[in-house]
């Protein structure tokens, strides 16, 4: 269910893009009341959601490689390694930044963690003025749980799974550390993109993910029942 003050109008076709419209029929459809201040806030919401869908797409596409950090590479000429992560380097911009790992994305690799935040930071690249973007993300760096609190990622238990929410399979006898989950992003009609998986229903993010279990495993793996999002809301205000 949606509440706006004053009422709700439903958005056209001509106005949004399918996904979008599919998006809104769910978030109508769902038992939960869903509030937003204005219905600009609520495009804005289905715009970033479908761009999260987009991003895992390309990023699926692409030529990034799949790896724990010691092993990680991140293009040199836009990034420098540190312990926490990957830091910009001085004078190039987030915008470029971003973009980079999906115009010369065989200088990349990293692991599941990194490659949501990288899917979050392209679709609000794609949602949001870019002059707010570099604002926002001056001081960026990635990798795995280091990245800008003003994404305001969170995690909640799970009530509802539209496309562009993240989800997470957890693999309790894995063999190696880095198969111990998959972080995935939901994208729509049953199909979830996990780097490192790729595409594929969820019944197949298991089965991949039971193939890297110990040899003595039998604990299969699982889909938790929470959902992680961005802070649509606030992210919003820089449209």
């Amino acid at each position: 269910m949606i509440q706006i003050p004053y009422g709700v109008m439903k958005p056209s076709g001509k106005t949004i893009s399918p996904l979008q419209q599919s998006i809104y029929q769910s978030i109508k459809d769902s038992q939960i009341m869903y509030h937003y201040f204005t219905q600009r806030e609520m495009l804005f919401e289905l715009r970033i959601r479908e761009n999260i869908v987009k991003a895992a797409f390309q990023l699926n596409e692409s030529k990034v490689n799949f790896s724990g950090f010691e092993n990680s590479t991140f293009n040199k000429d836009y990034w420098e390694k540190t312990e926490g992560g990957y830091r910009l380097k001085k004078g190039i911009k987030p915008s470029d930044g971003i973009r980079d790992v999906f115009i010369n994305s065989d200088q990349y690799i990293f692991e599941c963690v990194t490659s949501i935040v990288i899917i979050y930071y392209k679709a609000v690249l794609e949602s949001i003025q870019e002059h707010y973007f570099n604002y926002l993300f001056s001081h960026m760096i990635v990798w795995a749980h280091n990245y800008d609190k003003d994404l305001g990622m969170y995690s909640i238990k799970k009530v509802d799974l539209f496309p562009g929410d993240v989800v997470y399979f957890y693999n309790p006898e894995y063999e190696k550390p880095i198969w111990m989950g998959e972080n995935c992003v939901y994208l729509g009609n049953e199909l979830f993109f996990g780097h490192g998986i790729g595409v594929g229903t969820a019944d197949e993010v298991i089965e991949a993910l039971n193939s890297l279990r110990k040899t003595d495993a039998t604990e299969s793996a699982y889909l938790l029942p929470q959902v992680t999002r961005l802070d649509f809301r606030y992210l919003s205000r820089y449209e």
